[in-house]
C-alpha cells in the first residue's frame, strides 16, 4: 500500500471516530415522553371508545360531480417534443388515463372490491381512525398480530393483494397472520386533526393506541414511506409493545452517515456491497437526482394548504400528481417511457382506486399535511429519527427505491435480523404483492425465534 494510500486509511479512521463522537453528542437519550393530545373537537371526557363497522359507499352526487368535473376538464397542453415523463406527467398518457376513467371504470364494482374486508372506525385521542382487519380461517397455527401502514401518495388499498396472503397459512411456517391495515390520520376515511402538531411521533402514539383499543398488548409492524416513518417512531417511543419491525423504507440520517458516505466517495466498498455501489455514487449524481425528485416534498412541508386546494378542486389534476410518483416512484427510468412504465406494472383500475379515496374523501390537503408536521422544528427536535431502534427489525430493500448501504444500517437498526435485496420500486406491496408477502413472513419468523429464545433466557 502506497503512502496515499495510508493517507487516506488515517482520514476516514479520524472521520468516523468524529462522526461516532458527534452521534454520541446530538442523540437525545432515553427517548422523549409524548403528551397524550386531544386531536379532535368536542370533549374527551365524551369520547365514543366503541368500535363501529364501517361500509364504503359514496353518494350518487359525488360520483355525478366527478364525471361532470372530468367530461369538462379544460384540453390538456400538449408535451414538448421528445419529452417524455421529465417535465412530470406526460399529457399524452393522462388523457388515456383520463378516458379510461370517464368511460370504463366503474367506481359501484370498485366499491365491492372495497368492502370485500371487514372494516372499522374507532375514535383515538379524538379521532375517528379507519382501518381493515382481517383475521385467519380455520387455523392451529399460531396467531400473530401485524400492523400496515401506508404512506403518500398511497393508501389502504396497497394492501389489498396481500392481505390474503398474510392471513393464508404457509406451508413452511407454524404462524399466520392477523392483519390491522390502517388509515394514518388525514388519509382517506381517516379523520385529520384540527390543529397542529400531529407528527409521525404523535401518530405513533395514536396506533399505540389504536392496538390497545383492539386488544393487542404486543404486536408486530411494517410499513413504508410515511407508514416506516411513523411506525419507526413507534418502535422507539414505545418498543415494549412492538415484537418486531419490519421496513420497506429503512433509512439512516445521522451525522456518522454523512461522513461515511462522504468517505465512501472515494473507497465506494468501505460500506456499500460492490454489487449496490452504482445505487449509492457518484454523490453528485445521487444529489442531483434527490433534488430532482423531491420538488413535492418542499412543497408540501411549506405550503400545503395552498396546494391542497388546487388537487382538492380538480379530479384531474389529482390523478397527475399522485400517478407521475407512481411512474418515478416505481422506476425512475421510467420517465423515458411514453407510457410511464404504469400499464407494465399495474392495472389503470388499481391506480384509479387509490387516487379515488383521496377524492371521494377530500382528503388531499389534509394528507400533505403531514409533510409540514414532520419537516419542522418542533418534531425534529425531537430526534426520534437518529435514535436506535432496539426492536427486532428488518429492512427489505426494493431495487428502484430509497436504499441505505449495509454499513450504515447497524447505527439506526442494532438488532437488524434481516436484510433482503429484491426487484421493485416504492410502491412495493402494491407492485410485486408475492415476493413482499413472503418476505414478511420469513423476516418474522426470525422475529419469532429471537423472541423465543429472549423469552428462554430470561
Amino acid at each position: 500500500m502506497g503512502a496515499l494510500g495510508k493517507l487516506f486509511i488515517i482520514f476516514a479512521v479520524l472521520v468516523i471516530f468524529v462522526g461516532y463522537r458527534l452521534n454520541n453528542l446530538l442523540q437525545p437519550s432515553p427517548p422523549p415522553k409524548l403528551e397524550e393530545k386531544w386531536w379532535g373537537r368536542g370533549d374527551p371526557a365524551g369520547e365514543d371508545k366503541s368500535i363501529r363497522t364501517f361500509k364504503v359507499h359514496v353518494a350518487d352526487e359525488v360520483l355525478k360531480d366527478l364525471k361532470y368535473r372530468l367530461s369538462h376538464a379544460r384540453p390538456f397542453t400538449p408535451p414538448l417534443e421528445g419529452i417524455q415523463q421529465q417535465y412530470g406527467m406526460n399529457t399524452n398518457l393522462l388523457k388515456e388515463i383520463v378516458d379510461f376513467w370517464t368511460t370504463k371504470y366503474n367506481w359501484r364494482e370498485r366499491e365491492k372490491l372495497f368492502n370485500q374486508y371487514p372494516q372499522y372506525l374507532t375514535s383515538i385521542q379524538g379521532l375517528d381512525i379507519h382501518y381493515i382487519h382481517v383475521k385467519p380461517k380455520g387455523t392451529n397455527l399460531k396467531v400473530v398480530p401485524l400492523l400496515m401502514l401506508h404512506g403518500w401518495p398511497g393508501s389502504v388499498r396497497e394492501f389489498f393483494d396481500v392481505i390474503p396472503l398474510l392471513t393464508t397459512p404457509q406451508t413452511d411456517k407454524n404462524f399466520v397472520f392477523e392483519v390491522i391495515v390502517a388509515a394514518i390520520p388525514g388519509y382517506g376515511f381517516s379523520q385529520p386533526a384540527v390543529r397542529p402538531g400531529l407528527s409521525p411521533a404523535h401518530a405513533a402514539m395514536i396506533f399505540k393506541n389504536l392496538m390497545k383499543r383492539l386488544g393487542f398488548d404486543r404486536f408486530y409492524i411494517q410499513g413504508g414511506d410515511f407508514g416506516a416513518i411513523i411506525l419507526q417512531n413507534l418502535a422507539v417511543l414505545y418498543p415494549e409493545v412492538v415484537l418486531g419491525f419490519h421496513s420497506n423504507m429503512c433509512t439512516v440520517y445521522t451525522p456518522l452517515s454523512y461522513l461515511k458516505t462522504m468517505v465512501g466517495a472515494v473507497w465506494p466498498t468501505l460500506f456499500t456491497k460492490a454489487e449496490h455501489v452504482e445505487r449509492v455514487y457518484p454523490l453528485w449524481e445521487s444529489f442531483v437526482h434527490r433534488l430532482r425528485e423531491t420538488g413535492y416534498l418542499h412543497l408540501q412541508a411549506t405550503k400545503p394548504d395552498t396546494l391542497g386546494v388546487a388537487l382538492n378542486d380538480s379530479p384531474v389534476g389529482l390523478a397527475a400528481y399522485i400517478l407521475e410518483k407512481f411512474t418515478t416512484g416505481t422506476n425512475i427510468s421510467h420517465q423515458s417511457r411514453e407510457d410511464g412504465g404504469l400499464k407494465q406494472y399495474y392495472d389503470y383500475a388499481d391506480l384509479l382506486d387509490n387516487v379515488m379515496l383521496y377524492w371521494i374523501t377530500g382528503s388531499m390537503p389534509t394528507a400533505v399535511r403531514l409533510y409540514s408536521e414532520t419537516f419542522n422544528k418542533n418534531f425534529m427536535s425531537l430526534g426520534t429519527g437518529r435514535m436506535p431502534v432496539q426492536v427486532p427489525s428488518a429492512c427489505a430493500r426494493f431495487r428502484n427505491d430509497f436504499y441505505t448501504s449495509d454499513g450504515l444500517l447497524k447505527e439506526i437498526f442494532p438488532n437488524l435480523l434481516h436484510l433482503s435485496d429484491h426487484e421493485g420500486g416504492h410502491f412495493a406491496a402494491f407492485q410485486v404483492p408475492d415476493v413482499f408477502s413472503r418476505d414478511v413472513f420469513v423476516a418474522i419468523e426470525k422475529f419469532e425465534n429471537f423472541n423465543s429464545n429472549l423469552g428462554a433466557k430470561a
